[in-house]
């Protein structure tokens, strides 16, 4: 029996609020808490001294990429990059640092505010023009590529758009050098995909599991699982005897192929992959996309956006419908993305059909995003026990300026509105969507509880009305969140009989800055120290 025991620690209770607690010892074996006491440990124990710091339940983050954010973290950041001047000076930094014999260049997380207009192949030719150069928007929803990048995929003015995607172009016709949605996906990022090989995304997946656990991250939720992830993942876990540095249970990603036969052979894959779960590595659901981003002006809207478009689905609604009842059928979680309030609808409307149509479980259905919704979404999510799966770091201030122009009305002030679910009695799960935003809850936190910037410091508040108390933002990153896959009997809490998933803070988060200052110290995950930061 293996004991490690954390002594002088302040866990703290979070059924209770976030008053300091008193110093106590957890006693864990073999991964699970067995009791808190004040009283002396057991000898043959680890022990660790934490030295009276706050230790909360491992964070769960309910919304990641697990293989793309491994990628991005390898890749040149440009979210803080304020024009296109500053954009190239990054370029071309990076293309010196990556030398002669470089064959692509990969960036991550430009904003359109920075770039002033349409980006185009030509800004990019202007400083790197020599080999392939890849840059992934903010929102992880379209693809700024070179003209190097647009001959290696060899797209010019005969490749057509996908459905539900499209390729800038040029009055003549020629790609201009933006890639939006599927065409994203099916031509930019499966173009990479093909290039990068099985070691890759093992490396890449190891990188971020490394950096979640850093975070004071234990559990995660991906949302984009595919076969090359899970055999990353599998690889890993095959690494250390089944066993992850943190638990993964991922939703598989299923697209709209076009018919009801391809799109229901994806749901089987997710079931053949199920088979192969674990206490570590589970498939326990779908993701389906529903529709874009707003900054895109790619998400399905009620009304149209400031300049007049508005934007499709993303799925037929009877194939949609087709395949929430299948994968429900097999007990397989539904996960709907939908930023836009019509979007939002719709996902409602599939997931009441499925509730009168399939026998009923423990199916606990999700909506990812919600960024605008209907009036009536907040007590529809309740009535069916949706999980309201949001992310704070996409309401930073500093990402907002497009955000809101593109919106141009009362909209903006109603977005990102989790007090209203909460008020419906709708259960939060948050999540960070990383690599789409931070990947650090604590970053996460703060955002929620005082909608400020951890990107730029001194912009005031955005929706200062729609900030969440400290109990509660706390609360949807533990123990609602692991509600929201049905695991909340093991994970999410600090008491006799739950995982010993325990994640030690530098300061009481109730302090001053208490969230932006603050830095896991050791996090354990089933009893073993995954991270621990060097003084």
């Amino acid at each position: 029996m293996t004991r490690l025991n954390l002594t002088r620690a302040r866990a703290l209770d979070l059924s209770t609020g976030t008053a300091p607690p008193s110093e106590s010892t957890i006693v864990t074996a073999d991964g699970v808490i067995v009791e808190m006491t004040a009283g002396e440990v057991e000898s043959d124990a680890t022990v660790i001294d934490v030295e009276g710091h706050v230790v909360v339940p491992g964070f769960v983050d309910s919304h990641v990429h697990l293989v793309w954010t491994g990628e991005s973290l390898a890749k040149v950041g440009l979210t803080d990059a304020a024009d296109l001047a500053e954009i190239q000076r990054r370029l071309v930094a990076e293309r010196a640092r990556l030398g002669a014999d470089a064959g692509l260049l990969l960036g991550k997380g430009w904003l359109y505010d920075a770039v002033g207009g349409e980006p185009t192949a030509a800004m990019i030719d202007e400083v790197v023009s020599d080999i392939p150069v890849f840059l992934d928007s903010n929102d992880m929803h379209s693809v700024w590529v070179n003209s190097a990048a647009l001959r290696a995929m060899g797209v010019d003015a005969s490749t057509p758009d996908p459905p539900a995607g499209h390729l800038s172009r040029l009055p003549s016709g020629e790609p201009a050098g933006m890639l939006h949605e599927r065409a994203a996906h099916e031509i930019a990022w499966a173009h990479l995909s093909r290039e990068t090989t099985d070691g890759d995304r093992v490396a890449s997946a190891r990188r971020a599991l490394a950096a979640f656990a850093a975070a004071g991250v234990t559990s995660v939720v991906d949302m984009g699982m595919d076969r090359h992830g899970w055999r990353a993942l599998q690889t890993l876990a095959a690494e250390d005897g089944g066993r992850l540095p943190l638990r993964v249970a991922a939703h598989w990603l299923v697209a709209d192929a076009g018919s009801d036969e391809a799109n229901l052979a994806q749901v089987r894959e997710a079931e053949e992959a199920r088979a192969g779960n674990t206490e570590w590595l589970s498939v326990i659901g779908i993701k389906l996309v529903l529709d874009g981003v707003i900054d895109a002006c790619t998400a399905a809207m009620r009304h149209p956006y400031s300049f007049g478009t508005n934007a499709d689905l993303m799925w037929d609604v009877d194939r949609l419908t087709a395949v929430a009842v299948d994968a429900d059928a097999v007990r397989l979680r539904l996960a709907l993305h939908a930023i836009g309030d019509r979007a939002s609808d719709i996902a409602l409307d599939v997931m009441e059909h499925v509730a009168a149509t399939n026998e009923r479980w423990d199916w606990r259905p999700r909506i990812e995003h919600l960024e605008v919704v209907s009036e009536a979404t907040p007590a529809r999510l309740a009535a069916l026990g949706v999980t309201a799966s949001v992310q704070p770091v996409h309401a930073d201030p500093a990402i907002q300026s497009n955000w809101r122009a593109q919106l141009g009305d009362d909209r903006v002030e109603r977005g990102y509105p989790w007090p209203t679910f909460s008020a419906a009695g709708a259960r939060i799960a948050f999540g960070t969507d990383a690599p789409t935003a931070p990947h650090e809850t604590l970053l996460n936190l703060y955002i929620a509880t005082t909608r400020k910037s951890v990107i730029q410091l001194d912009l005031p508040a955005n929706t200062p009305h729609s900030v969440l108390p400290l109990d509660d933002a706390l609360r949807h990153a533990t123990i609602d969140a692991a509600a929201s896959y049905g695991v909340e009997d093991r994970i999410g809490r600090i008491a006799p009989g739950y995982a010993a998933d325990l994640t030690v803070l530098a300061l009481d988060p109730a302090e001053p800055d208490g969230l932006l200052r603050n830095a896991a110290v050791l996090t354990v995950v089933g009893g073993r120290v995954t991270h621990r930061r060097r003084t």
